[in-house]
């Protein structure tokens, strides 16, 4: 049974899927720090071009099955209207400040 997002345990990362399920894209940066990066299946991508493509242009959604890492690190069903519905691992660099320096996906 997947988690809700108001559930989930880290304030940066709780925001992060929230905005991803709102489809909010301004809310989604505003989360990531100035040079934050990105990788996906272990290399680093554009991180605007690839938030579009995988997530917001194409209806990106999280539904959340465990989290690890204090919250930081997350098993996901993750689908968006371009790959269907797949199975992914996400992790998260977060500052003091509470934004996002770095996330990391890939398929699980």
């Amino acid at each position: 049974m997947p988690i809700a997002p108001g559930k989930l345990s880290d304030p940066a990362v709780r925001a992060f899927v929230t905005a991803v399920n709102a489809h909010d894209r301004d809310a989604f940066l505003a989360l990531l720090t100035p040079d934050a990066t990105m990788s996906d299946d272990g290399s680093d991508r554009d991180l605007e071009e690839w938030i579009d493509k995988e997530i917001f242009d194409v209806g990106g959604h999280m539904d959340v099955q465990n989290e690890s890492h204090g919250g930081r690190g997350l098993l996901v069903t993750y689908r968006n209207d371009t790959w269907g519905e797949m199975r992914t691992s996400w992790r998260f660099d977060v500052c003091d400040d509470g934004r996002i320096s770095r996330f990391e996906t890939g398929q699980a």
